[in-house]
């Protein structure tokens, strides 16, 4: 499956908020279910070019957020399609990504944050060649919750320069 990565839109972003909504523990993931994380999310200002929407056959199947915390690191946040969770094509989808991130930015380290209920997300980043550096209580959707920190060296033999 070839991805595609462009800056999200105002209409992607609205479609993304209004029509994706996942079921049962991963409605957390939901838009809207965050007033502060919905206002970014659809705020073209807020979002600036660091939101990129992932197309695949011209479908839209994904965004990732990107960051850059210091000259050598990248912070991703991503989002899959609902109706694409679940069905074993999770790796191929963050291998886009990093290839994406690497070519564009040619980070040292990756990192990300995850919570720790999403178990499924978390095997995805581990095969991915991502390890766990930490956790934090992170104040979200009404309460609190755990994050798992984690990152992904990169060789300099695979950035792009």
């Amino acid at each position: 499956m070839t991805h595609q990565f462009a800056v999200l839109n105002q209409t992607q972003a609205e479609t993304i908020t209004y029509t994706w909504h996942y079921e049962g523990d991963y409605a957390f993931y939901n838009m809207e279910a965050d007033e502060d994380d919905l206002t970014e999310f659809l705020d073209a200002e807020q979002r600036g070019q660091s939101m990129f929407v992932i197309t695949s056959a011209g479908e839209l199947v994904g965004f990732v957020s990107v960051a850059q915390p210091d000259a050598e690191t990248v912070d991703i946040g991503l989002g899959m399609k609902p109706d694409l969770t679940g069905n074993g094509s999770g790796r191929v989808f963050v291998t886009s990504i990093l290839d994406f991130v690497k070519a564009t930015y040619s980070p040292h380290r990756i990192t990300l944050s995850v919570a720790a209920f999403n178990v499924r997300a978390i095997r995805v980043y581990e095969a991915c060649g991502f390890t766990r550096i930490g956790s934090f209580q992170q104040p979200t959707n009404g309460s609190t919750f755990t994050f798992i920190q984690m990152e992904r060296q990169e060789s300099p033999q695979n950035q792009a320069f």
